[in-house]
């Protein structure tokens, strides 16, 4: 069935929450409507606050998701939330169960959630995450939160798609090398150690808080803090919507909101655009036998026929 775009478009800014369904599903299927439904959502953009979380797996990022939730609903806050997972739609674990965990918000006009999956958004999640959020903001809503499932280099990709970013860590959290590689360090603006109510949740705090002091720039504007939170009791998590909320004010306040807002737009376009003359230059070789042939017979080396091919699309 098609979709009339125009009309998607409007009920979207109007906060129609099946239309914001369909919009991200619009973004999950790459559909051909996509491209039309971003035009028109763009300008209704740019006014809610982003959050994103990551941690590994069994942290409590789904917990302490919905422990934010009740936090900006208290302060009479829209939410949405957009729990991802990278590889598959069909993925149970903490995706599949944010809907049970979070069934007291079901009923709520002001709480939208939605799992979301990669399957045919060119460029997988790195760019569908982003439209995906985008959609949400449009509709008006005041605070979204993109929770990933791990910590690999996409799920670190989404989170900092965002305006803050919250890095979930639980007592005994590992080899801080390891983490160091995930990029996680680079990333986050506010640290969680969840579940502070288990033994060695200081020990982790005091770790991470060790790291920060060894890699901080004297002409760092942020160090991010460390939040000590139970999402089992609710245990610090005024402290942390605190920290988010600082994060913020120190965007507005030093234009970094506006900088790194602009920053990842940027980067988003160029990502876009050369995923797309990626494709063209993959139709027009394969297409191109008698260049492939040549290339194979060592007559024409890969860098000029890397020109000829940009050269042929016009690039």
């Amino acid at each position: 069935m098609g979709t009339d775009v125009d009309e998607l478009v409007e009920r979207v800014i109007a906060g129609d929450r099946r239309a914001m369904a369909r919009a991200i599903s619009l973004v999950e299927d790459g559909a051909p409507e996509l491209e039309a439904l971003s035009a028109g959502i763009y300008g209704h953009t740019g006014t809610a606050a982003t959050v994103g979380l990551t941690g590994s797996p069994g942290v409590g990022k789904s917990s302490l998701t919905e422990q934010l939730v009740r936090a900006a609903r208290s302060k009479d806050r829209t939410v949405a939330v957009l729990a991802i997972d990278p590889t598959s739609p069909f993925t149970g674990g903490a995706l599949l169960g944010d809907r049970l965990r979070m069934q007291t918000h079901a009923t709520d006009p002001g709480v939208f959630i939605r799992s979301m999956a990669t399957r045919g958004h060119l460029g997988g999640m790195a760019l569908a995450a982003p439209e995906a959020i985008r959609i949400l903001d449009a509709a008006g809503t005041d605070f979204v939160i993109v929770e990933t499932v791990g910590v690999g280099q996409a799920e670190v990709e989404v989170a900092g798609a965002t305006d803050t970013t919250l890095v979930v860590v639980a007592p005994g959290w590992g080899d801080a090398v390891q983490v160091a590689k995930a990029g996680i360090l680079e990333i986050a603006d506010v640290f969680v150690v969840n579940k502070a109510d288990l033994d060695g949740a200081g020990e982790a705090a005091r770790d991470l808080e060790l790291m920060l002091k060894m890699g901080a720039s004297r002409e760092a504007e942020w160090v991010p803090p460390v939040v000590k939170t139970s999402a089992a009791t609710g245990q610090g998590v005024d402290d942390l919507w605190s920290a988010v909320e600082d994060h913020r004010r120190h965007l507005e306040s030093t234009g970094a909101l506006e900088r790194s807002r602009r920053a990842r737009l940027l980067a988003e376009v160029e990502t876009l655009a050369a995923q797309r003359v990626r494709e063209r230059i993959r139709v027009a070789l394969l297409a191109d036998e008698g260049l492939a042939g040549r290339i194979a017979a060592r007559e024409v080396d890969p860098y000029r026929a890397a020109s000829m091919l940009l050269a042929g699309l016009g690039a």
